[in-house]
């Protein structure tokens, strides 16, 4: 069994990937998608010079002085006419500035006589909004292959958007295999656990922008397993458990049945040994985790996520970040380890990172704890307090 670098590994489950095509939706749906057209202005925004401020439109130009008050404009519904020297509209935050209007007082600064507003200084050129000061027709707003947040949304909707193009979203079915564990909510045999790896799998897939599909768990039998995953449609087959070599792993052999290319047998990382890579008959890509927990999600960290972005088009690479260690650690192993650990923000704004003493991969409160993996290179020499090292922080709550 030839053990690949974690990078080659990675390689490996990433060529060929490629966006999976597109679909139109709704605003309303397009929150966290990934856009799969440039959304370009049909017209200026705003479309007109409008008012920054309630008060009087006049001409800068009259000066001082009183003038008349000919007609009123209000957001949505605008003055029609034209301003003549002397005259003044009066006019509402968000509302058209009337043709011949250059300037706006504000309401605090001029008094009303009646039909006569009295401007005592001379006004300046100034709460006028001029028309496509936010946008122009034309203009690119949001690029392809951009994360649609709240935000983008916001500039899509006034841009008259109804409707984006965005990346189909990669379907992932995730199979759980093993005699030992039970679902959530069951009553579980005296030697059984509750299955809380496909939970989170599922999980992090739809946060990375993936449809997750969770499989019905599947015993240690080779025939059902490749029945499951003969019967699963998805782009991406993800299995828990069974990858490793013993006489009840069975995943592997019973996915080579049905004509398994296997690319990545096994990677040199710690937790996540087992990690294996390959493609179904059908171009399926499957991933096959551990069933440890805490090693199924740092795998699908390193492996899964990247993958998943790069069929929606986006950068696959990791998003490392430098920190300094807030205590010592000693030298690595030949498999890289991907330590669980929190991360503290210095005065400076740097980071520390503490890693956890116990990195047994079957914790998950460990894990619920984390805000980073901590990278440590195969063979890296021991690090100091205040060394440099390199996390992968985690997208959690906050």
């Amino acid at each position: 069994m030839k053990l690949l670098s974690v990078e080659d590994a990675r390689a490996r489950m990433l060529e060929g990937a490629r966006p999976l095509g597109a679909e139109t939706v709704i605003l309303a749906e397009a929150l966290g998608r990934v856009l799969g057209a440039d959304v370009v202005a049909s017209r200026d925004q705003p479309p007109f010079a409008a008012s920054a401020m309630d008060g009087w439109a006049v001409r800068a130009a009259d000066g001082a002085g009183a003038r008349r008050i000919v007609g009123e404009s209000a957001a949505g519904r605008g003055w029609a006419g034209e301003m003549a020297p002397g005259e003044t509209v009066r006019i509402f935050t968000g509302a058209a500035v009337p043709r011949g209007a250059d300037a706006v007082v504000i309401q605090e600064e001029a008094r009303r006589k009646g039909d006569i507003v009295i401007v005592p200084a001379a006004p300046a050129l100034q709460f006028v909004r001029g028309a496509g000061r936010d946008f122009r027709a034309g203009e690119k707003l949001l690029e392809r292959a951009m994360r649609l947040d709240p935000w983008r949304l916001a500039l899509a909707a006034a841009a008259g958007r109804a409707t984006l193009e965005v990346i189909t979203r990669p379907r992932v079915a995730i199979l759980s295999t093993g005699e030992e564990i039970a679902p959530p909510g069951s009553r579980p045999s005296e030697f059984q656990i509750f299955d809380s790896a496909s939970t989170a799998t599922a999980a992090l897939v739809s946060t990375w922008g993936g449809a997750p599909a969770l499989m019905t768990s599947v015993r240690d039998d080779a025939a059902a397993i490749a029945r499951a995953a003969s019967e699963a449609g998805s782009d991406i087959l993800v299995t828990l458990g069974g990858a490793s070599v013993g006489d009840h792993d069975l995943v592997k052999p019973a996915l080579r049945s049905i004509g398994l290319d296997m690319r990545v047998e096994s990677v040199a990382v710690r937790p996540g040994k087992p990690t294996w890579f390959g493609v179904l008959p059908d171009g399926r890509r499957v991933v096959g985790l551990p069933g440890n927990p805490a090693s199924a999600m740092v795998c699908a960290e390193l492996f899964l996520r990247p993958l998943l972005r790069a069929l929606l088009g986006l950068d696959p690479a990791l998003p490392l970040a430098p920190a300094r260690a807030a205590a010592p650690i000693e030298g690595n192993g030949q498999r890289e380890h991907w330590m669980r650990a929190t991360l503290e923000r210095a005065p400076d704004g740097g980071l520390w990172a503490v890693p956890f003493d116990d990195q047994d991969s079957s914790m998950v409160a460990l894990f619920a704890q984390s805000d980073a993996l901590l990278r440590r290179g195969a063979a890296a020499p021991a690090v100091e307090k205040g060394g440099l090292v390199e996390v992968l922080p985690l997208d959690r709550a906050r």
